[in-house]
């Protein structure tokens, strides 16, 4: 599975067969596939708003297929097939229809997804009238369009009220999810993370597999048994270290056990990834990357004298780009204002290093900082701890966030009780604990305990000046 916010691939490896027959494969640009898929499955005489809906669907289910990785992942060479069995209809050198044409030049960087989820939504669809199914009628969206729905009020009527379309995605060349060497123990970073998160997920489908208690992409020992483990179940040589198989495997697995590719997939959330630089952030964004971007520049910001204070809206305004061309100034990188990998990388790893020689003891007195690796369900280490000591306090004021036990381990009740607090917060109700959703757990409790919203980042117990 590819890791971050999906994007659009440059171009597209087609089967032109099923999955097992022997055919041959075909790569084209992705917009030339998706106009010759509208153009086989749909007529271009339809209502506009029936054209767009569909082609809305038809870029989604491709998209799905490729951020899965879906027959990758399964040691095929193609991204998807030919064959409406499996996949969508595609056709080797037909006509393409110049009205639809026209409109997929306008949409092939748009999908669908569900709000709060990160992957493109598997948009199921057949014809309505040969063929039915549980996703999108492509005959009975000529009905609605009649009807004077809009595109989007078609796709909720098929896919339900809680989709959204992402405009504009960027468009890059696709690369494969395996890092390109072996993990083992000694290696980290974010594939070391990546995996650790997907086999904790799978453990709650096989609980043979024992839970990795931080998910903090170093390869201990935990890590080491429980690929052993996976690697027996799923009868792969148990070398307790992550080869190109071992990778595809569970990755193929984590997407079976979360149903990604159906229509009633459990869904990936921004903060069940690896905290990780997924696109460049420029001046008048707004998303959850730049709220987490913010976070991590304020507590750098308090450690750092020469970095630049910053608020956290969650908008690259003015006074974020400021901050950033500040950090930027004190690392010695180009003075851009923008952050790309680079400037990223190098944020994250200030952010670290400060959370790093901060004693979890400081819950005393400040909220203590997010610590740079997702909470979940089956995670256990001393913030766990800290979360659910904060879910206890805020309970006191506030009934209906569950109080749960300090045990460290992040269990049922306290996924429970991380659901009711996201709700209360209006944040996305999906139970995983990430920055934006620890630091306002954080700020409500140091509001409620110390009577003002208290803050890492508002106190700290040293500064660095630079040289």
């Amino acid at each position: 599975m590819l890791t971050g916010e999906p994007f659009i691939p440059r171009e597209i490896t087609v089967h032109l067969g099923a999955p097992d027959e022997d055919a041959a494969n075909v790569t084209l640009p992705f917009s030339d596939y998706i106009k010759n898929v509208a153009s086989s499955e749909v007529y271009p005489t339809w209502p506009e708003n029936a054209l767009r809906a569909n082609i809305y669907a038809i870029v989604s289910f491709a998209l799905n297929r490729i951020y899965t990785e879906w027959y990758r992942s399964r040691g095929y060479p193609f991204d998807i097939t030919s064959v409406t069995q499996y996949d969508q209809k595609f056709i080797e050198n037909r006509e393409i229809y110049n009205s639809i044409s026209a409109l997929v030049d306008e949409l092939f960087d748009d999908y669908i997804r569900r709000e709060g989820n990160i992957e493109p939504l598997f948009a199921a669809f057949c014809n309505g009238t040969t063929v039915t199914c549980s996703g999108l009628s492509q005959w009975g969206t000529v009905d609605l369009a009649n009807q004077g729905l809009l595109p989007y009020q078609i796709l909720q009527y098929y896919y339900g009220d809680d989709i959204t379309i992402v405009k504009n995605a960027p468009v890059r060349t696709a690369e494969s999810s395996y890092p390109g060497e072996v993990l083992a123990p000694g290696s980290s970073g974010i594939p070391v993370q990546t995996m650790q998160i997907q086999l904790n997920r799978i453990s709650r489908n096989y609980p043979a597999i024992p839970k990795i208690p931080d998910a903090d992409g170093v390869y201990n020992s935990a890590t080491e048994s429980a690929v052993r483990t996976f690697q027996g179940i799923f009868n792969l040589p148990q070398t307790g270290v992550v080869d190109k198989a071992t990778w595809y495997k569970i990755e193929y697995i984590y997407t079976s056990v979360k149903h990604l590719a159906e229509l009633d997939s459990e869904g990936i959330t921004i903060e069940e990834l690896p905290f990780q630089f997924t696109e460049t952030l420029v001046p008048n964004m707004r998303n959850e990357q730049v709220r987490g971007l913010q976070y991590f520049l304020a507590v750098v910001g308090a450690y750092y004298e020469e970095v630049e204070r910053i608020e956290i809206t969650g908008i690259y305004d003015q006074q974020t780009e400021d901050s950033v061309r500040s950090f930027q100034r004190v690392f010695g990188l180009p003075q851009t204002g923008v952050v790309n990998e680079s400037t990223w990388d190098f944020i994250f790893r200030a952010y670290a290093g400060i959370v790093e020689s901060i004693p979890v003891d400081v819950a005393d007195y400040i909220p203590v900082p997010y610590p740079g690796q997702v909470m979940q369900e089956g995670v256990t280490s001393e913030y766990v701890r800290i979360l659910q000591e904060y879910l206890s306090f805020i309970h006191e004021t506030i009934p209906e966030i569950p109080a749960v036990r300090n045990t460290g381990y992040f269990g049922p009740l306290t996924r429970a009780s991380v659901i009711a607090f996201q709700r209360f917060a209006g944040l996305p109700q999906n139970g995983v604990v990430g920055v934006v959703a620890w630091d306002a757990i954080a700020g409500l409790y140091s509001d409620l305990k110390f009577g003002y919203g208290k803050r890492p980042y508002q106190a700290p117990g040293y500064t660095i000046r630079g040289e």
